[in-house]
């Protein structure tokens, strides 16, 4: 301890610390913490244990449960020799007893005494308001329907009110750099030595992190001084500079080199290896962000912007104001075309298959699949997004840790269809915690809310970012601003506003609602709200340093990058195929009515098939020909492609929301893919069989197919077709925006097939509609169902004068009926390919380039 410094001991579940103050103390129940308090009712972060050069000083953290003393809850207070505080609960909540000599401190109950006297001084600092005098109008409060930037005399840039007092120190300035930070801990190297990292207790380094493979990579110090970073076949990969290591692959490193591991970063410095944990405590920020679109028509307009570390900004504009296109741009979804965004000093677009494992994503659609329960749902999730070597016991304990930190482990074992719509918000949120994100974005999370929700939802993101992340929401409510730290107002045209405190706003704009700024926005769109924003004291106090803030690590440009590889997965690409499908067939065997029409709908068709009369079946007629077999097989033929379609035509459109989501944390699009073609595939063929057995079972059949008995021979035809018609409604599910689009396309779909089939017109030998017929799956489809019944010879010939003139492709060989099969499952895997190409266009485009 330092000199004149009172030595305080502290004492916290049969532990004790003396505490050094030189340093601060962080109390919750973050592993990563430095006081570790396994307690639910204690916050993930609750406080900090700090020397202040005069008194060590706790302070809470707007925790959920509160800090205690005497009974009475606390927000900031003096500790010393017999200060005793409980975490959580007044009375049996983690208890804290301090000890030692005596310090200027005020006693526990000095220290009540002073934090009555102090609270509200004390609550205010803690909310982000500023200490010093609020700003107040530098003229007479307007009229809402005048306000004084539209009078002629006040010039052009001149705020509505004065900024706060110049001794208010500056808040959401420049990042800070994160290698700048202080480490979190640093190893010494010795020659020759090789330091191991990875989740396992075995490693040289242990990093408790879910997102870190057992044996996850490994440093090593070479004779001739300089160092290597191997990876060790890890899951979700070794980062060079934001750039992934080839898997199993190396690289030589530098002192200006940052190697990045799960949420830990770690640099060599000299001879020793130095470590920054990233606990949240990160800047964000926005520079010059602009988007144009076709035409070049400007949507969002050189953005700039810096976010406090562990704040809520809400971000707020009318419609069309480039809210959603600013999200998109935040978090590398769709980059902006110029500027840059900077996650702790480092280029996120350039950097993003590295960072984008510590940002969350919550958007306006809840990226859920409903008919799970919560438990099953975030199972499924953990599966994918963890590492393979995660046990599930440990994937399990992350589960119920998230669902105990949003208060949802009460409606764990509910349908998610069954929760209300702030409790559906809250299951987003914990898909997105999982990871532990210390960013956190949502869109429009209280749209359709009513108001109560809307506050529940908002006190919500509170606590997240009191708990230690930074949560940034854009919404259209405007309610529940006072608890934000920031508020960022989108103009019309992409521009910003007003950036700043949200208690500051209104007095900024000179009104007093915020329904007369929206309408002041509508009225006056040709006024400069960027320049008055701009040329304003506000900008200055807190925008500003944000744009004048140094380059991204410049000197990360200079050194040589590793070799281009793809973003690892966090699964392999069979162990995301088998948590895919049974995910699918879990959320289909929860849908009783899907499952109900999947039965119903193939009888139907199958004993629609059986109304059309004929007394010799699909045989040919001994006294002539039986026209009535084409048409059986026509039915058939067409009801299994509108079943096989109707199948998968919603299934890629109402999940893509959830698709793009699970994509930008290392989803396998061809796994993905390939699941919905498993577990359509087979609901397919039992829906073919079901057809084939009821519209066969009362036919007679030709005695012999080609090459198996009959019924199974056509009904392989059959399975087949259904086959690429389901493949057809992927491509139809892949392109369309909404699913109520699909509906028309689905019927168009089946009557273009109906009137290709060969059966109702003649098409062979027909020039232009015969090449067409090639491209159609039901022309190859009754092709094979009728080389089967030998259709050619059992239907009369179309040109009677002509009776040899007959279709090639019902030809009764074994030739014709493998050529359209062939063609006929050709036509489904091209299918497939288009849809693997179709859907990267619903991904974050940052990952096609």
């Amino acid at each position: 301890m330092g000199h004149g410094v009172p030595e305080l001991v502290l004492e916290l579940n049969g532990r004790t610390w003396t505490l050094d103050p030189s340093r601060p103390y962080t109390l919750g129940r973050d592993p990563q913490g430095d006081l570790v308090v396994e307690d639910a009712r204690v916050s993930w972060r609750h406080a900090t244990l700090s020397w202040s050069g005069g008194a060590w000083i706790l302070e809470d953290h707007g925790s959920t449960n509160g800090t205690y003393v005497q009974g009475q809850r606390v927000r900031r207070l003096e500790v010393g020799t017999g200060s005793v505080v409980h975490l959580g609960n007044a009375t049996d909540g983690p208890r804290l007893a301090f000890s030692g000599r005596a310090a200027p401190a005020a006693s526990a109950a000095g220290a009540g005494a002073a934090h009555g006297a102090r609270a509200a001084a004390v609550s205010q600092a803690s909310a982000g308001q500023p200490a010093a005098q609020q700003p107040q109008p530098s003229h007479q409060q307007p009229q809402p329907q005048q306000p004084d930037w539209q009078q002629p005399q006040a010039p052009a840039g001149q705020p509505a009110a004065q900024p706060p007092q110049a001794g208010v120190p500056r808040q959401g300035g420049a990042p800070v750099q994160g290698d700048h930070r202080s480490p979190t801990t640093f190893h010494q190297f010795s020659l020759g030595r090789v330091m191991r990292i990875g989740r396992a207790l075995e490693n040289d380094l242990v990093v408790s992190d879910l997102q870190v493979s057992r044996h996850h990579a490994e440093f090593r110090s070479t004779p001739d001084g300089r160092f290597e970073i191997r990876d060790l076949g890890s899951h979700n990969g070794t980062y060079v500079n934001g750039q992934p290591l080839p898997k199993s692959g190396s690289a030589l490193i530098g002192p200006h080199d940052t190697v990045g591991v799960g949420h830990s970063a770690f640099r060599v410095v000299g001879d020793r290896l130095e470590e920054f944990v990233d606990t949240g405590e990160v800047s964000f920020s926005a520079r010059h962000l602009t988007v144009k679109v076709d035409g070049g028509k400007v949507i969002l307009n050189d953005v700039t912007f810096g976010v406090p570390e562990k704040s809520l900004v809400a971000v707020i504009g009318p419609s069309g104001s480039g809210k959603s296109t600013l999200l998109r741009a935040l978090t590398g979804y769709r980059p902006a075309d110029v500027g840059e965004v900077l996650y702790d000093n480092r280029d996120l677009y350039k950097q993003f298959a590295e960072l984008r494992q510590r940002i969350g994503l919550v958007p306006q659609d809840d990226i859920l699949h409903k008919e799970l329960t919560i438990r099953t749902a975030l199972r499924y999730a953990a599966k994918l997004r963890f590492p393979g070597d995660v046990a599930e016991a440990e994937r399990n304990a992350r589960i119920e840790e998230v669902l105990a930190e949003l208060k949802l482990d009460i409606h764990a074992s509910k349908k998610i269809t069954s929760l209300s719509g702030g409790q559906r918000k809250r299951v987003s949120v914990a898909l997105e915690l999982l990871t532990k994100p210390s960013l956190i974005f949502l869109d429009e999370p209280t749209s359709g809310l009513d108001p109560g929700m809307d506050r529940d939802v908002m006190k919500l993101l509170r606590e997240l970012a009191d708990d230690g992340r930074t949560v940034l929401v854009v919404t259209h409510s405007v309610a529940e601003l006072g608890l934000c730290d920031r508020v960022l107002v989108m103009a019309p045209g992409g521009g910003v506003a007003y950036f700043g405190p949200p208690e500051e706003a209104l007095n900024f704009f000179g009104y007093e609602s915020w329904a007369d700024v929206f309408s002041a926005f509508e009225n006056y769109r040709d006024y400069d709200w960027m320049g008055r924003w701009r040329g304003s004291q506000h900008y200055q106090l807190y925008a500003a340093d944000a744009e004048t803030a140094p380059p991204a690590q410049p000197h990360l440009q200079q050194q040589v990058a590793p070799p281009v590889s793809r973003p690892p997965k966090p699964q392999s690409w069979g162990s995301q195929l088998w948590t895919l499908t049974r995910r699918y067939t879990s959320v289909i065997a929860s849908d009783v009515g899907f499952l109900a029409l999947m039965v119903i709908l193939p009888v139907i068709l199958g004993v629609v098939s059986i109304v059309i009369p004929t007394e010799h079946g699909l045989r040919a007629n001994p006294e002539g020909f039986n026209q009535h077999a084409g048409t059986i097989l026509l039915i058939l033929a067409v009801g299994m492609c509108l079943s096989g379609a109707a199948n998968s035509v919603r299934e890629l459109v109402k999940e893509r929301v959830i698709y793009e989501r699970e994509r930008a944390t290392g989803l396998s699009r061809s796994a993905y893919l390939m699941s919905k073609v498993i577990v359509l595939g087979l609901i397919t063929a039992f829906q073919g069989v079901i057809i084939c057995a009821i519209g066969f079972s009362a036919r007679e059949l030709p005695d012999e197919g080609l090459f198996l008995p009959t019924a199974v021979e056509l009904c392989l035809g059959i399975i087949a077709f259904g086959f690429t018609s389901m493949m057809f409604g992927l491509v139809i599910s892949s392109l369309v925006k909404t699913s109520e689009m699909t509906m028309p396309l689905l019927v168009g779909f089946a009557i273009v097939q109906l009137v290709f089939t060969g059966v109702l017109f003649q098409i062979f030998d027909s020039p232009g509609i015969e090449q067409i017929a090639w491209l159609m799956p039901a022309r190859w489809a009754v092709g094979a169902l009728g080389a089967t019944v030998d259709l050619a010879h059992t239907m009369a010939p179309w040109d009677r004068e002509n009776p040899t003139s007959l279709d090639p492709l019902w030809e009764h060989s074994m030739g014709v009926w493998v050529l359209d099969m062939t063609v006929l499952l050709a036509i489904g895997v091209v299918c497939g390919i288009a849809v693997a190409r179709f859907l990267r266009r619903h991904e974050p485009e940052v990952m096609r380039k």
